[in-house]
């Protein structure tokens, strides 16, 4: 299927969650997550769930990552909307959020990163497939996010639901996930 079509698919698949079994769907994720085999992280890039799309939250995966990783900093996306590309903010208990045109939560200000300080990139997605490709909401701020990243940064996406078969209209701009989490299984690409 096209981008588009299973776009419209699994938009329609996550809003039919209800809250309980979303909450039983993000624990399954987190033991799953814990499973994978990670180097020491010194700094992840996690989005910020729009719960209003019921998206996955991060919440369990970040806190389970600063218990793991001592010192470890924790930065989330900003839209500069001139550039429609992603500053990496750091981002603490008292950052002050605001919604951003998207509908996408994201720090007021704060201190930037470069994304080369980046180990781990907490992905988010609608669907992917058997390759590693996903299927976000079609602006490309990850693909392109993903290119100021270091080679080894790890590209690991969150998705209630299992792979579809292929993604047919990938294109030289996609660049694929290294690991893709489910609460059934955990994907290595």
């Amino acid at each position: 299927m096209t981008k588009a079509a299973l776009r419209k698919i699994y938009k329609e698949k996550r809003e039919l969650i209800s809250p309980l079994e979303k909450s039983k769907l993000t624990d399954l994720l987190l033991i799953n997550f814990q499973k994978i085999q990670l180097p020491f992280i010194r700094c992840v890039h996690t989005y910020m769930a729009m719960h209003s799309k019921n998206e996955i939250d991060t919440q369990q995966i970040t806190r389970y990552l600063k218990f793991r990783n001592p010192g470890l900093i924790i930065c989330v996306p900003k839209i500069n909307i001139t550039t429609l590309q992603m500053e990496n903010i750091i981002y603490t208990e008292d950052t002050g959020m605001i919604i951003n045109n998207f509908g996408i939560e994201e720090p007021l200000t704060g201190d930037k990163i470069n994304a080369g300080h980046i180990d781990l990139v907490l992905t988010p997605l609608l669907t992917f497939d058997k390759k590693g490709f996903r299927v976000g909401f079609g602006k490309g701020f990850y693909d392109k996010f993903f290119t100021q990243c270091r080679s080894d940064v790890i590209k690991t996406g969150l998705s209630f639901f299992e792979p579809t078969e292929i993604i047919e209209d990938t294109n030289q701009f996609d660049i694929p996930l290294n690991y893709c989490v489910t609460p059934k299984n955990i994907y290595k690409f």
